[in-house]
Order: C-alpha cells, then structure tokens, then sequence
C-alpha cells in the first residue's frame, strides 16, 4: 500500500472542479414562488368574505395582468391556468373561482427577485370566471376569464 503525500495534478482538477461546480449550483439556483396560507380566506364561501379576509378592498381590473387558460375545460378536476403580472412591485398571485364553494384556488407569494408569472392547476365545480388576483405595492388588482367546463371536478 503505497501512501501518497504529494496529490497529483488529476486529483488537484477533480476536486477544483466538483468545487467550482458546487459553488455555481448554490449560486444559480432559481429564485421560487411559495404558496402562502391564509386559513380564513381559504374557507371563505363568498367573494366579499373572501376579500375581506385577503385584506381586499376594492381591486381595480388591470390590463397588465395576463391570464392564460383554455376556453373549454373538458375536466373540471385539472384545469391549468397562468397568470403573468407585468404590475411593478408584484409580491402576492392569487387564484379565485367565483362559482366553488372555496373561492381561493391558490395564493402565491413572490419574493423580490422572482418573475411574477404563476401556472398551477385548479379545481372548477361548473363554469365559472377564473379571477387573478394580483398585490402589487399594497394594491389590488384583477384580471378574470371565463372557462367553461363539461365535466365537474367538485363533487360533480
């Protein structure tokens, strides 16, 4: 058994470079989206009470919230939607559906450094509007679209 003292060339480029890779992974990781929990508003069976316990007074419909979904979801139990907040400053997204017995799908909290743009999938009863709720420097705002649905997710 031989006992090397003195690390070869090869070894010294290995191990600099599982650093060096180590080191890039830590600092290029992506910057995430959390999904937040708010207990009164996630139990909430109307749209008022609902924004009432989202601290919601009046949202102003926004041209610069882009809500993507299909018009025509076959299953109600998986229907993807997007929303794309170009708002300056978005911190929270939000997903209602005006006709669940739960209105709020969804709430996302944006950190500083992330891209405000949201895909999650959501559970729809019966057709119903699709409302994106966006926080953006204390404020509210809203974009909605209706889906129609053939086959109901929520007990239907």
């Amino acid at each position: 058994m031989t006992l090397e003292l003195q690390p070869s060339r090869r070894g010294f480029l290995r191990q600099t470079g599982l650093l060096g890779l180590a080191v890039s992974a830590v600092t290029f990781l992506p910057r995430m989206a959390y999904a937040s929990w708010n207990k009164a508003a996630f139990g909430a069976k109307t749209m008022a009470d609902t924004y009432k316990a989202m601290g919601v007074d009046s949202p102003t419909v926004s041209a610069d919230i882009q809500l993507n979904a299909a018009d025509i979801a076959e299953n109600g139990a998986v229907v993807p939607v997007e929303a794309i907040s170009k708002i300056p400053n978005t911190t929270q997204i939000s997903f209602l559906v005006e006709k669940n017995p739960a209105m709020l799908t969804a709430q996302f909290d944006i950190g500083p450094d992330t891209l405000p743009q949201i895909s999650t999938r959501v559970k729809m009863g019966q057709t119903s509007n699709v409302i994106a709720l966006v926080k953006a420097d204390g404020k509210f705002y809203t974009a909605s679209k209706e889906i129609k649905v053939t086959l109901g997710g929520c007990g239907g």
